[in-house]
């Protein structure tokens, strides 16, 4: 055998991996994968290469804006160079404190859209995109659910803007628009996942979602003051570590759980749950 033919080597991408769960998710993954970083600030994903290759991780660090199709798909393509996209963790996103409606929209939800249909496209047999949600995707009554308006995402994208902008303000105040936003952007996420689930399978392509609850990470400390009100619903009264988090995603993100399609993972305490039997 020639000894310069090598095998491919495996890459997992992170968007939104220069902290938090996205970060924690990389710690856990196989050593010989190539694991690459992206986000907005080469700073931030700097200091989480340099963590990662002190853990033994060859890695690398990509700037993205996911709100951009362009820089989505420059993002592919750089990760295609280092070798076989095997693992894809979108776990980029916005939350009620950091953005106002549009701008949740355009990186919770067509952000989604852009990494799932650019990262798909260089993918083989095998791999697997696991979208970040949140358990704010369960909190919506289903009568302001609107399916077909979340299919304009892939067909009309200021329409789908338009409308679900419009929707989200209904209520008064400027944090509560820009949390019904939210929740819309990530309901769309399960929703979309589990679509791509059954349009890429037929290509090896294994596509789920997780929704985590409240974590202990920048983000989720800026929501404790609004969203802390759902830890009484946790069957341990607190926030989520983000390690538990991290965990959590990569093991969902492992190839080796083949038959985990099409369905959104609750990793938020029991708060869903809980809140249900608080009401019996």
């Amino acid at each position: 055998m020639d000894k310069s033919v090598q095998k491919e080597k495996r890459v997992c991408v992170i968007t939104g991996g220069g902290s938090g769960m996205g970060l924690s998710a990389a710690t856990f993954m196989d050593k010989d994968k190539i694991i690459i970083v992206s986000g907005r600030r080469m700073n931030k994903l700097e200091a989480a290469v340099k963590t990662l290759e002190e853990k033994g991780f060859e890695a690398y660090a990509h700037t993205c804006d996911t709100s951009d199709r362009q820089s989505v798909r420059a993002l592919a393509e750089f990760a295609a160079t280092k070798g076989t996209i095997t693992n894809v963790i979108n776990a980029a996103g916005l939350s009620p404190a950091m953005a106002k409606p549009e701008q949740l929209l355009r990186v919770n939800a067509l952000g989604t859209v852009y990494v799932n249909q650019e990262f798909s496209k260089l993918m083989k047999k095998g791999s697997v995109i696991v979208d970040i949600s949140s358990n704010s995707a369960y909190v919506l009554p289903k009568f302001l659910i609107n399916y077909k308006a979340y299919a304009l995402a892939e067909t009309d994208e200021e329409l789908f803007l338009k409308k679900h902008i419009k929707k989200s303000n209904l209520p008064k105040g400027e944090y509560e628009r820009s949390g019904f936003a939210y929740a819309l952007s990530k309901n769309f996420v399960v929703w979309y996942a589990s679509k791509c689930a059954f349009e890429y399978g037929m290509r090896g392509i294994r596509v789920c979602s997780l929704s985590p609850g409240l974590i202990a990470t920048d983000m989720g400390n800026k929501e404790a003051s609004e969203g802390g009100s759902m830890l009484k619903y946790t069957a341990e009264n607190r926030m989520g570590d983000p390690d538990e988090l991290g965990y959590a995603i990569a093991t969902v993100a492992d190839e080796r759980n083949g038959y985990l399609a099409g369905v959104d993972i609750l990793a938020d305490g029991g708060a869903t749950t809980g809140k249900k039997f608080k009401k019996i």
